[in-house]
């Protein structure tokens, strides 16, 4: 059967819908034995800092009922070293690029986004829950103005195209979408985690260093699908969705929600082959039920 599965975001074609979510995928490496990233429509790297960050001390890392908590703190050796390291290996594969971008202050952002728009990537992903030094360390994307202030910053120094990953941890997620597509937003993605905590009441003090985190895996995607679901109500741009998905049925419930495009994060973990099974299934879905184009089922939901 003639099938359809490319998708079109800012004038980037991906060759399929299935893509992996920053911070779960490093640069792709660690999966090379297990699947071909050729066949991914794109590949997020981990989240991208203008300097190197360190991260969070340990314990970082903690498994939780249908998931897991994370307060790694987006640990990574700086724009430069990516950009010598990790694109030439990327580039040996048909595969979109997209970059994770964060920062502490708008300036760090800015500095970041100037820094990637020269590499050779295809589009940025502006990572808005990173916490804000400059007003006391509240999300940038826990507010419209923030929001609003950042992306608009961005815009001005980059040519790529920009997504940014929305945070859950919002009181309204439409508006804060809103925000983001009136500041020059070529996409959303979403969900980031949200956030968690576990105790350990045998040694009676939390699992993490940091004491909470970000919880992850299947436990959080009826939440990531509904928020899909809304910011297509709300918004004109593209959507990528991620959150809990773990096999192809899940996939498939994000694009009738609204995702043209979907990200696999923590599910890598637990099998590194899941991209490709997802893949697969998506496609076997498709001609099971005579669906010719995956757009024809993408946002399908009233």
């Amino acid at each position: 059967m003639n099938r359809n599965l490319s998708v079109t975001i800012a004038d980037v074609t991906f060759k399929n819908p299935v893509g992996t979510a920053s911070g779960t995928f490093g640069s792709g490496r660690e999966f090379v034995d297990f699947i071909d990233l050729n066949n991914l429509g794109s590949v997020t790297v981990k989240g991208v800092s203008a300097e190197p960050w360190l991260g969070n001390p340990s314990p970082r890392a903690a498994e939780t009922y249908g998931g897991m908590l994370n307060s790694v703190g987006l640990q990574n050796p700086g724009a430069y070293e990516f950009i010598k390291n990790d694109i030439p290996f990327l580039r040996q594969f048909d595969t979109k690029i997209i970059v994770n971008i964060c920062g502490h202050t708008v300036e760090e952002y800015a500095e970041v986004a100037k820094i990637i728009n020269e590499a050779d990537i295809d589009m940025m992903e502006l990572n808005i829950s990173c916490p804000n030094v400059s007003q006391g360390g509240i999300t940038f994307g826990t507010n419209t103005e923030m929001v609003e202030k950042v992306v608009g910053e961005i815009k001005k120094v980059i040519t790529k195209p920009l997504i940014v990953k929305l945070s859950p941890n919002v009181t309204d997620i439409a508006e804060i979408a809103k925000s983001a597509e009136s500041a020059g937003a070529d996409a959303i993605s979403l969900i980031n985690t949200l956030l968690g905590m576990r105790i350990d009441i045998h040694k009676r003090k939390p699992v993490l260093a940091n004491k909470m985190g970000g919880l992850s895996g299947p436990a959080i995607k009826p939440v990531a699908v509904r928020m899909v679901y809304q910011v297509r109500k709300a918004v004109q741009i593209p959507i990528i969705g991620m959150g809990g998905i773990s096999n192809w049925e899940d996939a498939i419930e994000f694009i009738m929600a609204g995702a043209s495009m979907i990200s696999v994060g923590t599910a890598n973990f637990m099998n590194p082959m899941v991209t490709e099974e997802i893949l697969s299934g998506i496609i076997n879905y498709m001609d099971e039920c005579h669906i010719k184009d995956i757009k024809d089922i993408t946002g399908i939901i009233e």
